[in-house]
């Protein structure tokens, strides 16, 4: 598959996506890019679409009606070339999603050594590295279940980042964990955001959005109803609905 490497094709690129539940209508005529080394963050409230917008960039969650292209190739329907496609794309769940039967380092190893191709010992070495990146390389030979929430969250984002992602997607990667651990991984997602991975990142936490998203995507009733940069999203919103979902966060 021929991979478009100029600056000026958006990593990921949603256009004029639909998507109905029955006779909900949950994601209405969606058109969103995003640039290499970008970090657009996806608010709103409960219910506006914001977590099913970011699973169908992966097919996920299938649409109704639209486009969908990674890197300037239109996302497929199933198959191989659906998977070397999510294969460029990583991501992370509000639930970890670690096999537990598996330690750490075997969840880190098992796609790079099965669909990259990597020997294990490649595979390895590079886990512990990024294991270390994200501060739980002394927790590589443990289970999930003996690992602290953030802990589990930081090695879900080291494992999504063994498979050299074009781009990364984070769906509320943090409303699972105590208040506590929140700050860590959120440190490890500005680290990455300063380091230029291309971020799409649906998230409650404003202050961290305020600090290190280059766009702010607003959400309500399935449509994106303002997009900004962080700081005039957060002083001026331009819609009645954006003002009272800020104001309703600050009360």
């Amino acid at each position: 598959m021929t991979q478009i490497q100029s600056r000026d094709v958006p990593v990921i690129e949603l256009r004029h996506v639909d998507k109905h539940y029955g006779d909900l209508h949950v994601l209405k005529d969606i058109s969103l890019s995003v640039g290499k080394g970008e970090v657009v963050v996806i608010i709103g409230p409960s219910g506006s679409g914001k977590s099913t917008l970011c699973r169908t960039v992966n097919r996920l969650e299938t649409i109704d009606s639209g486009e969908i292209l990674i890197e300037g190739v239109p996302l497929p329907q199933d198959g191989r070339q659906l998977a070397a496609l999510r294969s460029r794309i990583g991501m992370v769940f509000q639930s970890f999603n670690l096999f537990s039967h598996m330690t750490v380092l075997d969840n880190m190893i098992l796609a790079p050594t099965g669909v990259l191709k990597l020997n294990r010992k490649a595979a390895k070495d590079e886990a512990m590295a990024l294991l270390d990146r994200v501060g739980v390389a002394d927790q590589a030979h443990k289970l999930p279940a003996q690992l602290s929430g953030g802990q589990q969250q930081r090695a879900a984002i080291a494992r999504a980042l063994a498979m050299h992602p074009r781009a990364m997607l984070f769906d509320e990667p943090t409303s699972a964990l105590d208040p506590e651990m929140i700050g860590e991984v959120l440190n490890v997602m500005t680290e990455l955001a300063a380091d230029g991975m291309t971020m799409l990142i649906v998230t409650h936490e404003m202050n961290f959005a305020r600090r290190v998203a280059s766009r702010v995507i607003f959400m309500d009733g399935g449509s994106i109803v303002e997009e900004n940069t962080p700081e005039a999203f957060f002083t001026q919103p331009r819609s009645q609905r954006a003002l009272d979902f800020l104001q309703s966060i600050r009360n």
